[in-house]
């Protein structure tokens, strides 16, 4: 059964566009006991948002984790994992942060919870109510 998550990374440091041009991309650098606990949970073909952070704060696109958690080549203390994964779809629409926060039905997110949280789980109906919200067929990220 597949897992769908939350991904955020600062679009300056690696964006959407980012993992479009490369294919495929390696979720690294988290230095968050959750975070990192999220990211060993995930398995292969499991469906992340791609959310830029800091700058635009929105949901952009959804990508498939294509390999599951592996030590963090940017940690020398081996207490961090990474995870790689590709593009699926742009979102039709950015769905915004502000938008999520005026959403009953996202109301119990994890990432609107614990908004410092890098990587975080969605439940399947929260994640058919962004792809709603984006304009994104549910169908069309099988």
């Amino acid at each position: 059964m597949t897992q769908y998550w939350l991904m955020k990374s600062e679009p300056e440091e690696y964006g959407w566009h980012d993992l479009v041009r490369d294919g495929e991309g390696t979720w690294d650098g988290v230095r968050n006991a959750q975070a990192s606990n999220n990211l060993k949970a995930m398995r292969e073909g499991d469906l992340a948002l791609f959310y830029h952070s800091r700058t635009g704060l929105e949901a952009v696109g959804i990508m498939r984790v294509s390999q599951t958690a592996f030590a963090d080549p940017k940690d020398d203390s081996g207490r961090w994992v990474a995870v790689k994964v590709k593009p699926v779809e742009p979102l039709r629409r950015a769905v915004s942060l502000q938008v999520m926060k005026a959403q009953d039905a996202l109301a119990g997110m994890a990432m609107l919870r614990q908004t410092r949280l890098s990587v975080a789980p969605i439940a399947p109906d929260e994640w058919a109510h962004i792809l709603m919200l984006a304009g994104n067929a549910p169908a069309s990220t099988a």
